[in-house]
């Protein structure tokens, strides 16, 4: 396959700027692989496809305020900082992206606040928006976190041109995030309500936890037509022993097994053992699944509404198939399903 594959004409409109008013009454699209059908839903009737030991596997990786605003030394230029990932806990080192990079190089300083209490010295450039910072602040390390939090805001998809408001800081999160280090939410798990998932249990469906801290990397754009060519920036990934014993059950009883969103689908097929089991891990993946892929644990998968040639839709389409989903989001152009990271749901059966 081929980037040129993945292109598709997407209305600007259809671009999510808000989320559904409730959760899960986002419209869901529903894929059956088998009879090459397509149904057309609410969220909340996800739980209809579900039986007693089915198993959900979620991604509880928690969003921190990546986004912060500082103004250069000297010269005040304001300057957005966003943090892609801490390198050194000890020294405060910090790998970010810098806009407008031009205007910062080594040696600058940055303040953030209105009292100036956090500054950072730009130690290296890494990339050409790329930049390691050493954040300089008095306080112990619990609270410069703090102060970061405090001074940083929810980052929005740059695609999202409204700003934040006081609702994204609890909507861009999934009401079971847990461990904080993700830059994006996972967005295919904001759909899920209290209501839902409780549901879903009375019903004695099981539901595995794994973390994948997630990246700006997943957002790359391709720009190389062979696939194979692509390189994927590497994201954190934490699979325990009790979510590898409930996705095993689940596979060796033959249950249905959902993969909830592109980030637990890349989680678990980057530990897969030789008999096509999970495995437990603790470390980093650059996994890029494009067709043809064949998949070890997920047989089913909930998903948003992905963007032309993203890397995103890639895998969509490597598990439920090139031309099915082409024809799908077809169909979610026409029906003006809602896209993207507030958008609207795709359950692939």
């Amino acid at each position: 396959m081929k980037l040129s594959n993945f292109g598709f004409d997407l209305p600007s409109e259809l671009l999510a700027e808000y989320p559904a008013e409730n959760r899960d009454e986002s419209r869901l699209m529903v894929l059956n692989r088998k009879d090459q059908t397509i149904e057309h839903k609410m969220f909340k009737d996800l739980i209809d496809y579900f039986n007693e030991d089915d198993v959900l596997i979620l991604n509880n990786t928690k969003v921190f305020p990546a986004r912060l605003y500082g103004n250069k030394e000297k010269t005040g230029a304001r300057i957005e900082v966003f943090l892609l990932r801490e390198l050194n806990e000890e020294q405060r080192l910090w790998d970010v992206l810098v806009d407008p990079a031009r205007k910062i190089r080594i040696g600058n300083k940055l303040y953030f606040g209105d009292d100036d209490t956090l500054v950072a010295e730009v130690i290296d450039n890494t990339t050409s928006r790329g930049r390691t910072l050493r954040f300089l602040y008095d306080g112990s390390y619990r609270e410069f976190r703090l102060k970061l939090n405090e001074l940083g805001e929810t980052p929005l998809p740059k695609y999202i041109k409204r700003g934040v408001e006081p609702d994204d800081e609890d909507r861009y999160q999934t009401i079971y995030a847990k461990k904080e280090g993700a830059v994006a939410a996972p967005t295919a798990g904001l759909h899920f309500s209290k209501h839902l998932l409780k549901r879903l249990e009375i019903k004695g469906v099981n539901f595995a936890e794994v973390t994948l801290h997630v990246g700006l990397g997943t957002f790359n754009p391709v720009e190389v037509e062979d696939l194979s060519k692509h390189k994927m920036d590497s994201e954190e990934i934490t699979i325990d022993s009790q979510a590898v014993n409930i996705v095993n059950k689940g596979i060796n009883e033959k249950r249905r097994v959902c993969a909830v969103g592109t980030t637990v689908m890349r989680a678990v097929e980057s530990s897969v053992s030789s008999s096509g089991m999970l495995n437990e891990m603790e470390g980093w993946t650059n996994k890029f699944i494009f067709p043809p892929y064949d998949f070890s644990i997920a047989n089913c998968m909930v998903t948003n509404f992905h963007t032309p040639k993203s890397t995103l839709l890639m895998m969509v389409s490597a598990f439920a198939g090139h031309d099915f989903v082409k024809r799908a989001y077809e169909e979610a152009v026409k029906e003006k399903y809602k896209f993207y990271s507030y958008g609207d749901a795709m359950l692939i059966l």
